[in-house]
Order: structure tokens, then C-alpha cells, then sequence
């Protein structure tokens, strides 16, 4: 990867049609699912995409995402309807239990039409990760283990210094790295500016599944200490998803600190009862280990000149709001979209974009906030519990999940050859542009 192969020509080439076009070279920095869901519209649109991903390959495992609404449209506009269903976790439901394991109450997947709160497309971040890495990978160039160390843009592009020692210039750059993005640290400013604590911690890793799972999610919620745990069957049946929730006012345990995390969750959770003893009893031999502070991003604007964010990097609306997923593969259906009518000028097609996502996404804020609150531990100075039974909360879930617009970017080019409404067919769009 070097100055002078970035200086070429780069093309794209159309499956089948032998169509050739020019377009910009854009560098997405993240391969996880905002990432890759950006480079599947950004190829379409005609852009020459290379993403970086410090981490040496795809991460397995993680979190159960959603996908509802709005999303399982765009979801169909990639046409990986069939294979994002296929890897789902085929949860039936979730029930909530007691101490002694007793149910409480029971969610199914098909309440709400498929997008209450066990969602009918719902898969594990890793399993979304892989499915839009196969996607893309053939017309896309993938680097792993490197990251931008530095960067400067100017009025034609974006001159990019990689840890690994390569230099190389793009139109646009956007930073799909998540909650801690190091390139939104870097253009915008330290992480302090735009996280907001929500109050709770969250953490999750993989189990043997010797508790009978089942296609059914059992959680367990003790009100008066704001803690939870939680199973959930994925589509490996010998295993289960474990996940623990508990309420910490402050957070400062590095989130890459492994040891610490797992100390701190062992002390968090002692006492908690349920099946919690023999979840924990997995905690050192888990492959998968992850917790964090439950946060969102909070920005006056998500782009500066040439460089921009989308998915948590930009506008995290936190786990609690179960629609983060949701945000990422709207938010690169939009950027791409908008950036492309705008003939690849930043200023417009920011602007565009911005203003399309704004509403949706502070929709789905205002929900993880509202879910985060309804966990908080009582007390003299606690805020009321939301009472979720009102219109109110009916009208800002429809705006969450379905309130916003997906143009049809009529005269906008798709080298898919086909319509935005349509899935695409056909065979992948490959680069000429060698990794």
C-alpha cells in the first residue's frame, strides 16, 4: 500500500457489463458493521474504498443486534436478506424470571410484527460482521492490523498516515470505529467532549450451554441493586450468550484492560443469585470477553472538511436503546447515498446527510436514556422509572424504528444496475485496485 499505486487510476468494474467508471477513493476506518455497510453502498455509488481495521481479522461472537423497521429495508436493498436471516440466532422469545427461575413475563419474536422487543432479525454483531465482509470483499480492499496514525486534508483530499508506515491520499475518510473512535478523537477532539455515561455497565462472553437453552432468553432482574443477568440461545446450540448488567455512577477501568474488567465484574456481581454463581464460573475461559461502559456519542455534527463518522462512532444511542445496528446500516445507506448526489463534495453531502439521520438518531437516544433510567437503583435522589404504558412512548418507538426517509436516489449511479428499491443481482462488483 503505497503513495504511488494510490496516485493511479483506480476503477470499478460493474459484474458482467464491463462498465468502467472513475470515482473517489475513500478510506473507511473500521470493519465491524457501520464499516462494511458503508463500503457495500460507497462500491455501489461508484467509490473506489479501501477499510482499515486495527484489529488482525474480524471479531466473533459479541452482542445479539437488531435489525427493525427502516433497517430490514435496507437490509433488503443489499440483498442480504436470505443471508443475514440464515445466521441469526432463531431466538423464539424472552422470558423474565425470578430468583428461583420462575417466568414473569414473555416477549415473542413476532410481537409488534417482528420488531418488538426480541427483534425477528436479530444476530450476533460477529455473525452481521461476517455476512457484510463476504459481501464486500471481492470489491472492496480489506487491510487488518493497521490503523491511521495521522492525518491531513486539504481543499482536494486527505493525506493518511498508517501505523504500519504507509502514506496514502483519499478524497474522504470516515470513521466507523465505534464508541472510542480514535479518528474521531483525532479530528475532533478527546473522547471526554462527546461520550455521555448513561449510569451502567454492560458486559457479555460465550458459555457451554449447560442451562437447557432452548430458542428462549431468560433474564433475571434484581430492581433494588440495578443489576441483571442474562442467557440467550445463538444458533451454536452447545453454547449461550451470557450477559450482566449493573449500575455504576462513574466508569474508569481502561476498556481494553481486560483483567481489570473481570475483577470488577466478579465483584459487581457477587451476591446476585439466580444462575449468576455458574455463569461466572466460565469468566476465565471464555473466548469472547467484553465490557463496557453503557454510553452514547453526543455531536453537534459528525463531519469536519473531508472527514466524517457513521454507526457508534458518530451518534452511539447505547445497547440500551437495542437499535444501534439500526443506526449503522441506515446511517451508510444515507452518507453514501447523499455524498454521491452531491457529485462527492463533502460540504453538501455531509450536510445532506446530517440532516436525513438527525431526528432518527436522537429518536433512538432519547429511548436507550429512557431504558437506562428504568434501571437505575432507587433511591431519595433517583429520577421517577418511565412509565412506558403511554401513547408518548407508542409515538417515539414508530420514530425510532420507521421514522425516517430512504430516497430512491433516482439518477444517482448504481453500478448494481439496479434500482435503490430493488435488492441487487447478479454478480459482485470487483475493484481493479490490488490490497
Amino acid at each position: 500500500m503505497s503513495v504511488d499505486d494510490s496516485e493511479q487510476e483506480h476503477t470499478i468494474r460493474a459484474g458482467g457489463r464491463g462498465t468502467r467508471v472513475s470515482g473517489p477513493r475513500v478510506l473507511v476506518a473500521g470493519a465491524s458493521i457501520a464499516g462494511p455497510a458503508l463500503a457495500h453502498w460507497l462500491r455501489r455509488r461508484g467509490a473506489e474504498v479501501t477499510v482499515v481495521e486495527r484489529a488482525p481479522e474480524l471479531r466473533p461472537g459479541g452482542q445479539a443486534v437488531d435489525a427493525r423497521g427502516v433497517a430490514k429495508k435496507v437490509i433488503g436493498r443489499m440483498g442480504l436478506d436470505a443471508a443475514v436471516r440464515a445466521a441469526c440466532t432463531d431466538t423464539a422469545g424472552a422470558h423474565t424470571v425470578d430468583a428461583d427461575g420462575h417466568v414473569l413475563e414473555t416477549f415473542r419474536a413476532d410481537d409488534d410484527g417482528g420488531d418488538g422487543f426480541i427483534a425477528d432479525i436479530e444476530i450476533l454483531r460477529g455473525d452481521l460482521s461476517q455476512v457484510l465482509y463476504d459481501d464486500t470483499r471481492d470489491g472492496v480492499e480489506y487491510v487488518f492490523g493497521d490503523r491511521i496514525a495521522g492525518l491531513a486534508q486539504d481543499a482536494d483530499g486527505v493525506d493518511v498516515v498508517f501505523a504500519g508506515g504507509d502514506r496514502r491520499r483519499f478524497e474522504l475518510v470516515v470513521g466507523a470505529d465505534g464508541l472510542h473512535s480514535a479518528l474521531r478523537a483525532m479530528v475532533f477532539g478527546p473522547h471526554e467532549r462527546f461520550l455521555r455515561h448513561l449510569g451502567h455497565v454492560l458486559a457479555f462472553y460465550s458459555v457451554p450451554n449447560e442451562f437447557g437453552l432452548d430458542r428462549w432468553l431468560l433474564e433475571y432482574q434484581d430492581q433494588e441493586s440495578g443489576r441483571s443477568a442474562l442467557l440467550r440461545p445463538i444458533q451454536d446450540a452447545t453454547r449461550a450468550m451470557a450477559i450482566f448488567s449493573f449500575a455504576s455512577a462513574d466508569f474508569d477501568v481502561d476498556h481494553r484492560d481486560v483483567a481489570a474488567q473481570k475483577v470488577l465484574l466478579r465483584e459487581r456481581m457477587a451476591g446476585l443469585g439466580w444462575l449468576t454463581p455458574d455463569i461466572l464460573a466460565h469468566l476465565d475461559d471464555t473466548p469472547d470477553f467484553y465490557l463496557d461502559q453503557v454510553a452514547q456519542v453526543v455531536m453537534d455534527r459528525w463531519s469536519s472538511g473531508r472527514v466524517g463518522l457513521i454507526g457508534d462512532a458518530a451518534f452511539s444511542s447505547s445497547p440500551m436503546s437495542g437499535q444501534g445496528t439500526g443506526l449503522a446500516l441506515v446511517g451508510a445507506y444515507l452518507l453514501a447515498g447523499e455524498l454521491a448526489a452531491a457529485g462527492w463534495d463533502p460540504d453538501a453531502g455531509f450536510a445532506r446527510y446530517e440532516a436525513r439521520m438527525r431526528s432518527f438518531v436522537e429518536a433512538n437516544q432519547e429511548i436507550g436514556r429512557l431504558n437506562a433510567r428504568s434501571r437505575d437503583v432507587p433511591g431519595p435522589d433517583a429520577e421517577p422509572r418511565p412509565d412506558f404504558a403511554g401513547a408518548w412512548f407508542t409515538e417515539l418507538v414508530g420514530r425510532a424504528i420507521n421514522g425516517v426517509e430512504l430516497p430512491d436516489y433516482a439518477g444517482v449511479p448504481d453500478y448494481a444496475g439496479v434500482p435503490d428499491s430493488a435488492a441487487p443481482a447478479g454478480s459482485p462488483i470487483t475493484s481493479s485496485a490490488k490490497p
